[in-house]
């Protein structure tokens, strides 16, 4: 049986490969391990195998588990949908919010996150692909929220996350990331520096057109089991 250090080492081994092929600087794009779901023995097992940024999706499991792995020098990001009520909380007790869609929860963040903690790193999440079963912002209202969103104090505003509709085909699945990516540049005076796309199926093409952050979870720790 495949271990999680041999996943581990097989999708870095893929990212890796698509820096070259793609002709991206040397460790340019990191490694997101989406733990949601799954122990926190599965956790240590990456962490012991080189991992050190970990996303999740749900609140309480978070925060049960960041209970548990206190003494482990882990990188935790939260990339589910966000509640009003839970903006404390998530301002507390991680490092980086993946999924801000609008100026409100941003304004939350920033107003939540405690003085001792160094800035909320944040990504707009933005609905590449036009889809009503998914969260995020359309295209064309990216520059006005960043630009809102910019200037207030206790959050870093780091890039864009996307979930773009899955795609056999590889062009097509180039094609959304191509079309943010190229949104974000033409942003007046906004320096963006994070590209949180791509997962186990897309890797290659979202590293293709720039992505720096790739989420896997299934391939690298097994099938979830949400019963």
């Amino acid at each position: 049986m495949p271990t999680i250090a041999n996943n581990l080492k097989q999708i870095n081994a893929r990212m890796r490969h698509a820096e070259q092929i793609y002709h991206r600087a040397e460790n340019s794009v990191q490694l997101l391990a989406v733990s949601k779901t799954k122990p926190t023995c599965a956790i240590v097992s990456a962490y012991q195998a080189g991992q050190r940024n970990f996303g999740e999706n749900y609140v309480q499991e978070a925060l049960n588990k960041q209970r548990e792995l206190g003494a482990f020098d882990i990188t935790w990001h939260f990339i589910g949908a966000i509640q009003s009520n839970k903006t404390k909380v998530l301002a507390t007790h991680f490092d980086w919010i993946h999924c801000v869609e609008s100026l409100k929860i941003a304004q939350r963040l920033s107003s939540q996150r405690p003085d001792f903690l160094s800035p909320l790193n944040i990504c707009v999440q933005v609905n590449i692909s036009h889809e009503d079963t998914k969260s995020g912002i359309k295209l064309d209202e990216l520059d006005d929220l960043i630009t809102e969103i910019s200037s207030l104090p206790n959050i870093a505003l780091r890039g864009v996350m996307a979930i773009p509709a899955p795609e056999i085909d590889f062009a097509m699945q180039r094609e959304p990331y191509r079309k943010l990516v190229a949104a974000v540049k033409t942003l007046n005076n906004i320096n963006l520096n994070t590209f949180s796309f791509g997962m186990s199926d897309d890797l290659e093409a979202a590293i293709s057109e720039g992505s720096t952050l790739v989420r896997i979870g299934t391939a690298l720790f097994g099938s979830r089991n949400y019963d």
